[in-house]
């Protein structure tokens, strides 16, 4: 059995411009993604939702890669008002019987895994700042590009969005506003306590994201799901 769970909570400013989605096949195959979009334009929220429900599907039907893209082309062009909403994104693919858990990303969405003993990133964020870290250059001067995205969803290619496979048999799913507002160690201590109920842990990531320094507190979302 693939269990789930999914929640989400609006930020501080304006509106929601995170979206999740799970879906479920006829055989029990599982496609999940989770949308965060990049500021609050004026198609930011409503589109977030479909890029959810159609990266979901077409994980499920076909696989992250798949579904990420098929996404991205809903956005590519900017529209004629030029505002179209972009997004960062990550997406999953679980099929029963299965071994491995596909995900696919753009950008800083993430991916972990959990095997009862350690919480593992396997995501790399696509920021300048990671980028310079990679490259040497010291933290103080890294941090301070760490909001700067080299990649969106709406300029997807097979070439910039990335994929890997997680054996573990639980999985986490997070917008920036779950893992950039929660300690690791904080982010462990609720995976400890939670993981065997994945919509009280997607419920509990959520609700501890907290404020930063200056009051402010992104949008959060996550996506649990137990193999």
């Amino acid at each position: 059995m693939i269990r789930t769970g999914i929640a989400t909570r609006e930020g501080t400013a304006l509106d929601n411009a995170d979206a999740a989605k799970v879906y479920r096949l006829a055989n029990g195959t599982v496609g999940a993604a989770v949308i965060d979009g990049i500021g609050h334009g004026p198609h930011t929220s409503a589109t977030s939702s479909l890029l959810a429900e159609t990266a979901a599907r077409i994980s499920a039907r076909r696989g992250p890669l798949a579904g990420l893209l098929t996404a991205a082309e809903l956005i590519a062009d900017e529209g004629i008002d030029g505002e179209e909403a972009d997004a960062v994104a990550v997406a999953a693919r679980v099929i029963p019987g299965d071994d491995i858990t596909v995900i696919t990303w753009t950008g800083d969405a993430r991916a972990y895994g959990w095997d009862s003993q350690r919480l593992e990133l396997y995501t790399d964020d696509h920021t300048v700042g990671k980028q310079l870290r990679a490259n040497g250059v010291a933290l103080e001067i890294a941090r301070e590009h760490d909001n700067w995205l080299r990649t969106s969803l709406a300029r997807s290619t097979v070439g910039t969005v990335y994929t890997a496979g997680i054996r573990d048999r639980l999985i986490l799913l997070t917008s920036d506003g779950v893992h950039d507002q929660i300690t690791p160690d904080a982010m462990e201590a609720l995976v400890r306590e939670h993981e065997d109920d994945p919509q009280a842990l997607a419920a509990a990531l959520v609700n501890a994201a907290q404020p930063d320094v200056d009051d402010y507190r992104d949008d959060a979302t996550a996506i649990v799901i137990r193999r």
